[in-house]
């Protein structure tokens, strides 16, 4: 049985006790490697650049450059993150910089565990993830054994498959079969039946890749199969909501009602 690939972990904490209790932690887990152990945030950005760590324990609070300025320095480029800090108040902030998680000092072995297995789990998806734009990519670009894309009269190419990571594997998702999808932080989630599929692809270039005779955005957070809805429903204080087959409800933007009527009545 061939070994797992070895994580790689940077530490960045600038109190030394701070350090070395997630790096004590780290050293009981299998298939790590400590790249490095940095004490400010200006360091932490050369060393993402210069290491490329998989996974990044890192404070919020620090002198000179907090972790959350870290992560908006790096951008795009930012590895898995697990924020580690005494304060809590800046856990909302941090969710939206697409921490996979968020550690309040002191903390225990097992909540220290939970988090560093919904991290690993997140690189694992990564990498998986980036296997599947490059087949992604190969199959827009015409792959000859299993088209993904379909060309229309208007000479644009829509995508008829998906890959997705699965238990391992990388399986082709028929677009026929999803009903909506829902942005969730740097992923859209693809909601197949009772299953949910998570890709790393921001929606707007999701949405251009989707036949849009068949798929509308109804909000800035969702895209729903055509075909999937039942009906549009008043919810409320002038919102309103698609009712899908399925039983779900996505809500539609008030900017975008009127398109999404105009479509559902073609």
């Amino acid at each position: 049985m061939a070994e797992r690939p070895v994580l790689r972990v940077l530490i960045v904490d600038d109190e030394p006790l701070g350090r070395e209790r997630v790096a004590g932690l780290l050293r009981k887990e299998r298939g790590v490697e400590i790249v490095g152990m940095i004490g400010d945030g200006a360091s932490a950005v050369a060393a993402i650049g210069s290491l490329a760590p998989d996974l990044v324990f890192l404070d919020v609070q620090m002198p000179g450059m907090t972790g959350l300025e870290v992560v908006r320095a790096i951008g795009a480029r930012m590895p898995t993150t697990v924020f580690v800090t005494a304060f809590d108040r800046h856990a909302l902030e941090a969710f939206d910089l697409a921490a996979v998680d968020y550690l309040v000092k002191p903390f225990d072995d097992e909540r220290f565990e939970a988090a560093f297995k919904r991290a690993r789990r997140m690189v694992r998806l990564e990498e998986a993830s980036r296997l599947g734009e490059r087949l992604l990519a190969v199959l827009l670009e015409g792959g000859h054994d299993a088209p993904a894309a379909t060309t229309p009269a208007s000479g644009a190419r829509y995508l008829e498959r998906i890959p997705v990571e699965s238990r391992g594997k990388v399986r082709f998702i028929p677009v026929s079969d999803i009903d909506y999808i829902l942005a969730s932080g740097p992923y859209a989630e693809l909601v197949v039946g009772d299953r949910k599929h998570l890709i790393r692809e921001p929606m707007q270039a999701l949405e251009d890749q989707l036949d849009p005779a068949r798929f509308v955005r109804v909000h800035r957070s969702a895209i729903v199969q055509l075909d999937r809805v039942d009906a549009l429903l008043k919810a409320g204080g002038g919102e309103y909501e698609l009712q899908l087959r399925n039983g779900a409800r996505v809500r539609v933007a008030r900017s975008r009602r009127e398109e999404v009527e105009k479509r559902l009545a073609r």
